[in-house]
């Protein structure tokens, strides 16, 4: 088995437009959170969400192939450009041949589709834009960017509601392992934000009407988000040979199905995964000082990820500092896994311990450590990302400081 690094990042969320402005959000404890501004609101009930601000899409495309992207695809290509600079990698064509990409997508062209309904149901049109099929499939950022970059490779998406981005994460992770590809670009993006999609989600009843306050004991739900964010994988004796940045490396990957209840989380599927993921990475328990959390705000996730970490930790899971960054970028559900991995890797790069911010009072059933209000300045060598989806799928990636 091969070892994996992570050599390139790029993000774009509703705190930050590239990975250094979301980096430095997290840091200052400034979040995204906010009123919509992207549809009208006057028929919704949620008013708020964590919107990409000043998204401008003819900054980064021509017209003509903006005319082939939904907005989940601009932002994956976005970030997908900004991991590739960063990586510093030259594709060639030999390279290109064996080059992976997984880009997973939990609502696909939801403003595409929305767009043709409009037109039929409201309108009274006959038809809808001849682009419609090519910019809603759930595959199109995949496709987008592995032909902008000439990826060759293994490429498909994946479609996991909330562990989406982490299923690709990890999946890309093992192919460059095992040596099914040399490289990977892997990530995750979703833009929510449109008008049925919000009442959607209303309808479920687990959505704040304030804001995300992930483990507090006047927690009233989840923020639906947008974002994307993308990565660079690559065997560290490549990475090493050419003098690349090395990031953070990746140690392991778990997932698992609960197997019982669509919307209700398990505690011990949850763990399952968490185990695998150390496992896989030879890590013991006590080597994580840090846990990203999925964190979604909601009453039964939060307290049964509680219970999850209880469960895995044992005794050492007063010793984690856990923090949940939906509370500065809210729910993005098939990016969540990737962009909260950007905030994993500041951890272990930096050392710098994101906050879960908007942090009011304790749940007594939510019991430990979870970085309130303020990011913390502490060393960290070995960490994981948990995510765990609607429909009982869980993935968690566990990451190491790289120290050569």
């Amino acid at each position: 088995m091969r070892r994996v690094v992570v050599t390139g990042i790029g993000s774009v969320s509703a705190i930050g437009a590239n990975t250094a402005e979301f980096m430095d959000s997290l840091a200052s404890g400034r979040g995204g959170i906010g009123p919509i501004e992207t549809i009208p609101t006057d028929r919704l009930n949620v008013k708020i969400a964590a919107e990409v601000k000043n998204f401008d899409p003819n900054a980064h495309f021509e017209s003509a192939k903006l005319a082939m992207l939904d907005r989940f695809a601009q932002l994956a290509l976005v970030a997908a450009r900004e991991a590739m600079t960063d990586s510093g990698l030259e594709l060639t064509e030999e390279l290109g041949l064996k080059a992976a990409c997984i880009i997973g997508s939990g609502g696909n062209g939801l403003l595409t589709l929305e767009e043709g309904f409009r037109r039929l149901y409201e309108d009274g049109k006959h038809r809808v834009p001849p682009f419609t099929v090519p910019k809603y499939m759930g595959n199109s950022a995949t496709s987008q960017v592995s032909m902008e970059f000439g990826l060759k490779g293994p490429a498909f998406s994946v479609s996991s509601a909330c562990a989406t981005a982490t299923h690709s994460i990890g999946l890309g992770f093992h192919m460059v392992r095992s040596g099914l590809a040399e490289m990977a670009v892997v990530g995750g993006a979703d833009a929510l934000v449109t008008m049925g999609n919000v009442k959607a989600w209303e309808a479920l009843r687990v959505v704040a009407k304030d804001t995300c306050r992930p483990f507090c004991k006047d927690r009233t739900g989840m923020v639906l988000g947008e974002g994307g964010a993308c990565f660079v994988l690559e065997t560290l004796e490549n990475a090493m040979a050419r003098g690349a940045t090395i990031h953070a490396e990746m140690a392991g990957f778990g997932m698992t199905a609960d197997a019982g209840d669509l919307l209700s989380p398990s505690a011990e599927g949850g763990g399952r995964a968490v185990t695998q993921a150390l496992a896989d990475g030879g890590l013991n328990r006590e080597e994580i000082g840090y846990v990203n959390a999925h964190g979604t705000g909601t009453m039964a996730n939060d307290t049964t990820e509680s219970q999850c970490m209880h469960l895995v930790f044992g005794d050492h899971a007063k010793k984690l500092m856990i923090s949940s960054t939906k509370s500065f970028h809210g729910h993005s559900l098939g990016a969540s896994g990737a962009v909260e991995m950007v905030a994993t890797i500041l951890a272990l790069r930096d050392g710098i311990i994101a906050p879960t911010i908007n942090f009011t009072e304790a749940d007594p059933d939510c019991d430990l450590d979870y970085v309130p209000n303020e990011a913390r300045q502490v060393p960290v060598k070995a960490a994981i990302s948990n995510s765990f989806a609607f429909g009982g799928l869980n993935a968690v990636l566990a990451l190491k400081k790289f120290e050569g």
